[in-house]
Order: structure tokens, then C-alpha cells, then sequence
């Protein structure tokens, strides 16, 4: 019998959908979901077609973290393998926390270690009221270093990191890992939603955007201002910026808008 894939990918026209498919193990990723994933975001930031990415999960949970298996066999890997181990789970991260496409994930049930840091990566997240985080990783005796960095409360990581505590989704919300809030039945409802704001959205000025967030991160205003100044500008004569503004000024729909 054919092995089922460890993410089911799909086009739904501009919208490239990615679901974790193993709801026996609630999702939980080793390293073909991270080769997947990976791979997945290589290639959806090389497609212009793409002009959102949604993550989501089959079963009862989002992504309950590391699989069992493959943690049983790091128990046998040496530092070497498990550098070149958490490397690869680190550049699917990377890969995906900087497409130049908008990512939303859609969080039910559990997100928990490797979860929360693939929540993390997505610039809006939509969780169910019944969703459950956990940075658990020192129940353990590991930690999540990986993830650390994609932090968004750093005052609250030093609790969250070494008690490794489950919170549920109003904190998440409250930490910036969470955008909005809705009940299991209404995630598809609102993820549409978010879906078909972003599409009236101009792409190129999308990647312009989570750019220049990300350049600007921990900088003074004036240290920027040659920066910030140079991209407004490069995007005010672009193509789409010049397409946005005329249809602004003549009342009607810019043509990237669906």
C-alpha cells in the first residue's frame, strides 16, 4: 500500500493550500514533513501564480510538534547529526517565514513546540476558541532554540520557555501568536474571509511590506529613514503602485484585485 503524503498540497486558483495529513500522529512533523514543507515553500515563492499560502491540519489537531519515531531515533544521533537535523528543520522556517507571500494559518485543537513555531511563521493566524499552545519542549529535557527566535512576546518567553505550560487561545492572542479568535465551526468561514482581503491587496507591495518589516525590526527611526524613504518611493513608480494609485483616484478596482 502507497504511503500517504505527509502534506497534502493544492491550488485553489490564487490560493495555495498546505495541510499536514497525519491525523494518527495529530500532525506531528519529522523530516519528511520538514523536507516537504520546505520544498513546499521554495516553490510557492518561486510561483506568481500564489497569492496567499494557507497552513492547516487534518484530524483533531494543528501540529502537536515532533513525531515520537523520529525523536527516538535522535536518541542514537550524535551532536553532528543533530545539528545538520535541527538545521533542516530551521531552513523550512526560514523558507516559510519569508515568502514574499502572505501565510495564514488556520489553528485547531493542539500547537505545541514545532507548532507553535510554524504558527509563528504565519503573518495572520486564525485559532479556534478550543485551541491549546505549549512550547513543551523542556518536559523533555530539550528546548525549543529553533523556534526562539521567531518569538513575539520576548517577555513572556522566559516563563513560556521553562515551564514549557500549556496556554489556550485568548493568551496566544494576547502574545501576538494569535490574530483572531472563532469557534472550530467557523475557521473555514474566517479564514475565507481573510483569504479575500489579501487578494484586494497588491502582491508586489505585499513582499514589499513583510521586506521591510522584517529590515526594519530593532532599528531606530533615524537610522532607517534613507531605507524607508528609498523603498515608498521604488514602490510609488512601480507598476503596481502606479496602477494602485490611478485607480484610487478614479474609483475603481486596482487590477490585481479578485
Amino acid at each position: 500500500m502507497m504511503k500517504a503524503s505527509p502534506i497534502l498540497v493544492s491550488h485553489d486558483g490564487p490560493v495555495l493550500r498546505v495541510v499536514f495529513n497525519r491525523p494518527e500522529v495529530r500532525n506531528a512533523f519529522d523530516e519528511e514533513v520538514i523536507e516537504a514543507l520546505s520544498a513546499c515553500a521554495a516553490s510557492a515563492a518561486a510561483d506568481p501564480s500564489v497569492r496567499v499560502v494557507v497552513l492547516s491540519g487534518t484530524g483533531k489537531a494543528f501540529c502537536a510538534g515532533a513525531d515520537l519515531s523520529w525523536m527516538s531515533k535522535a536518541i542514537a544521533y550524535s551532536q553532528v547529526e543533530n545539528l545538520a537535523d535541527a538545521e533542516d528543520f530551521a531552513l523550512m522556517l526560514e523558507r516559510l517565514d519569508t515568502l514574499p507571500i502572505p501565510v495564514i494559518g488556520r489553528v485547531h485543537g493542539a500547537a505545541l513546540g514545532g507548532g507553535v513555531g510554524l504558527a509563528a511563521v504565519c503573518d495572520i493566524v486564525v485559532a479556534a476558541d478550543s485551541s491549546v499552545f505549549g512550547l513543551t519542549e523542556v518536559k523533555l529535557g530539550i528546548l525549543p532554540a529553533v523556534i526562539s527566535p521567531r518569538g513575539r512576546a520576548p517577555g513572556h518567553a522566559r516563563e513560556l520557555f521553562i515551564t514549557g505550560s500549556r496556554f489556550g487561545a485568548v493568551r496566544a492572542r494576547d502574545l501576538g501568536l494569535v490574530h483572531e479568535i472563532v469557534s472550530e465551526a467557523d475557521l473555514d468561514t474566517a479564514v475565507a474571509r481573510r483569504v479575500a482581503e489579501l487578494l484586494t491587496s497588491s502582491p508586489s507591495a505585499v513582499a514589499a511590506a513583510k521586506a521591510l518589516i522584517r529590515d526594519v525590526a530593532g532599528e531606530s527611526p533615524k537610522d532607517v529613514i534613507g531605507l524607508t524613504t528609498g523603498r515608498i518611493a521604488a514602490q510609488r513608480v512601480s507598476p503596481e503602485g502606479q496602477e494602485g494609485m490611478r485607480a484610487f483616484l478614479q474609483k475603481r478596482k486596482p487590477n490585481w484585485s479578485l
